[in-house]
This record gives structure tokens, sequence and C-alpha cells, in this order.
């Protein structure tokens, strides 16, 4: 009883601090957790796991909702009848001016060089050398961030889109349904 009291008195706590955060302000909150994170970054999480001691995230990376980053295999524990405190963990770094898509898994022991994208669902467990995009499961690298740049401006350019945002409403529908 007083266990379960304790956890809805955490729970309530935590919920409470994390009131008022953003994705641009919550960097200050998981600071104070104990991970390491740069500047100008959006971060749509706010829950780095158990160990986000072990998590840097340098400038400019986007982070969106669902991504989750595990810094310890679980599956240890299959094994504690014979190795009581066995434990694995691993860091996660994310270099500078990357966007971590939509759910993704990032597991321990990565590196998501600088430059580079992680495709929405997609579950990384290796490292991803700079500038590529990555994606899938297991996740691979399918492009360079710069093919990738090439072909979004060629899209972009396509739907000729007036500078006022308050019409592309109008545009778009235009532009996918003719």
């Amino acid at each position: 009883m007083l266990a379960s009291l304790v956890n809805i008195v955490r729970t309530l706590i935590r919920k409470i601090q994390l009131m008022g955060h953003d994705p641009l302000t919550i960097a200050h909150y998981l600071r104070r957790q104990g991970a390491q994170i740069g500047r100008e970054c959006r971060i749509y999480i706010s829950d780095l796991g158990p160990e986000p001691y072990l998590i840097r995230i340098g400038d400019h990376v986007t982070i969106a909702s669902g991504v989750s980053l595990v810094t310890h295999d679980g599956g240890c524990w299959l094994f504690r009848d014979q190795v009581p405190d066995l434990n694995c963990f691993g860091k996660i770094e994310i270099e500078d001016n990357c966007f971590i898509g939509i759910n993704a898994i990032i597991l321990p022991n990565v590196t998501i060089g600088r430059n580079s994208i992680v495709g929405a669902g997609s579950v990384v467990t290796t490292s991803i050398p700079p500038g590529s995009v990555a994606a899938g499961v297991p996740a691979r690298v399918i492009a360079t961030s710069e093919d990738y740049r090439m072909r979004r401006l060629r899209e972009w350019r396509e739907l000729d889109l007036s500078k006022d945002r308050r019409h592309w409403k109008e545009q778009l529908i235009r532009h996918f349904w003719k």
C-alpha cells in the first residue's frame, strides 16, 4: 500500500515538474535528470528512460514524439538466476544537426552522426555515419543527407507555395487532390 502511494506521489511530482515545458524548453528539465543536451533543440519527448546520464544530444537536434532512447539491455533479466546483478548498459549519442523521426527506437551503444536523419518507426541497432538518412527495422542507410535535401528541394519547388502561409491550405489541396 505504501509503495503504491509513493509511486503515485512520484508520478504527480513529475507531471507538475513537466507542466510549462514545451519542445523548446524541455531540455532544461532533461538536463537536470543528467542528460547532456546542446543548444537549439526541439525535443517532443519528456522521458529519456532510467539512465538519462548515458545520453548526449548535440546542438540543433529534433527528437519527434514517441521516440525511445534505450540505454540498457533488459534481456539480461533472463539470466539473473545465474548472475543476480547482471546488467548491460550503453551510451547513446546524437550529434549536431540531426532529426529523429516519430516513434524511432535508438538502442544502446549507438551514435547518430552529425547531419543525419533517422526515419519514423526505425529501430537503430548500430551507429549511423554522419550525413546519412537511415530508416527501417533494423535501420540501414538509404541515402545521404545531401540526396535527401535535393529531393525535398525539387518537391518543394514543384509545390510553388506562396510566401503567405495562410494560403498554403488551398494550394496544397489543389496540388494533391487536383
